[in-house]
């Protein structure tokens, strides 16, 4: 892929923290203001890869907010999210992106069946594609989490993902909402021959769980009980709130256990909605286990930051990785892309070792310039 050809990052949720700080982040990148600090994609293990860089990306998305990204930006400097003065240096950037951010829904009184809804999001992401973005466009689910499916309805994050297929692009779930998992979609994914990956981004309590978990497997050590709880505000703390959507973030983090220590362990996570804390939150984790003769110790661990910085660079890693996949003819799921998830779709070990190294065959295949 030449990376002076535009390419498009279609997301959805556009206004949201995650987006913000995706957009402002990669202005800041392309200018020269700031390292790309967290991006593997910047790192020797893509040197020529072919991927898009990064002052090719263009931005547009879906969302049902309508606070301007110049706005938005400001909130999140204000909350040390962002750096101080950076939404002024990249205001031409924010607006432009934010001049391509078309309503989503479906809102309260959309009488607009779901054939109609799919449609019409499918028709703004070709109308994006076709004006800005020669090279393609993928989709990223970066809004916030939904509840469970419930029967055969799609919920508002599969209706997205129906319309990415549909517009031809492929698709990042980076939440733990259905997506493409509802099992009407099973068989449009597959016919549409185009590359997906997610789901649920793991950037914080999770990834520290998937390097511990094999720690513990790895010294023949017996975990007896793993208990963790989440303090956290903004949009994700409010959305969390709800206890069916607690469930599916939760799903994840408990899936990696399970899937790393070989066995289910006593213990859950608590999620507890602090809206003093903006977009910054705090994790704990209680980590009961038997060492030699039986003798009961316990780790404790505190992970203290902030979501909007810590996806934004997955984010854009996964949005130049799928783009060059799509060139490089991968189909189906990522599975290599495991790395970035909790609850990765496709084959692939749940340890960050192991999934590292899947990484790193990806890079081999797409610098070879290889199909499957």
């Amino acid at each position: 892929m030449s990376t002076s050809r535009p390419a498009g990052v279609w997301l959805i949720g556009a206004r949201g923290s995650v987006a913000t700080t995706v957009v402002a982040g990669c202005a800041a990148m392309a200018s020269g203001l700031q390292p790309p600090t967290g991006m593997l994609t910047e790192t020797p293990l893509f040197a020529d890869c072919g991927l898009p860089g990064l002052p090719s990306l263009v931005f547009g998305g879906h969302d049902t907010l309508d606070c301007p990204l110049p706005k938005r930006a400001e909130e999140l400097a204000a909350g040390g999210v962002l750096p101080h003065g950076l939404p002024a240096a990249v205001a031409a950037e924010l607006t432009a992106a934010d001049a391509e951010i078309a309503p989503g829904g479906p809102l309260p009184h959309d009488d607009r069946d779901e054939e109609e809804l799919i449609e019409a999001f499918a028709a703004d992401i070709r109308d994006f594609t076709a004006r800005r973005a020669p090279a393609g466009t993928v989709v990223v689910n970066v809004a916030s989490t939904e509840s469970a499916a419930d029967g055969d309805t799609l919920p508002p994050s599969s209706l997205y993902a129906a319309a990415a297929l549909r517009a031809g692009c492929p698709y990042v779930n980076f939440t733990p909402s259905t997506g493409l998992h509802h099992p009407s979609l099973a068989a449009p994914s597959a016919r549409s021959r185009l590359p997906y990956a997610g789901r649920d981004g793991k950037t914080g309590q999770t990834l520290l769980r998937s390097v511990l978990g094999p720690m513990f497997a790895q010294r023949a050590l017996a975990v007896r009980a793993w208990s963790g709880t989440n303090l956290l505000g903004g949009g994700d703390g409010a959305a969390l709130a709800d206890p069916a959507a607690a469930a599916a973030k939760n799903a994840g983090k408990e899936r990696v256990l399970t899937d790393t220590l070989g066995t289910p362990v006593q213990g859950e996570v608590h999620i507890d909605d602090v809206p003093a804390l903006g977009d910054w939150k705090t994790a704990w984790d209680h980590i009961a286990f038997d060492g030699f003769l039986g003798t009961r110790m316990v780790l404790q661990t505190i992970w203290q930051g902030c979501d909007s910085a810590l996806a934004a660079p997955l984010v854009l890693d996964l949005a130049r990785l799928m783009l060059r996949a799509r060139e490089a003819g991968v189909s189906g799921p990522v599975g290599e892309l495991g790395f970035y998830f909790k609850d990765p779709v496709g084959e692939g070990a749940a340890g960050l070792a192991e999934q590292y190294a899947a990484l790193g065959d990806l890079a081999v295949r797409l610098r070879a310039g290889e199909t499957r």
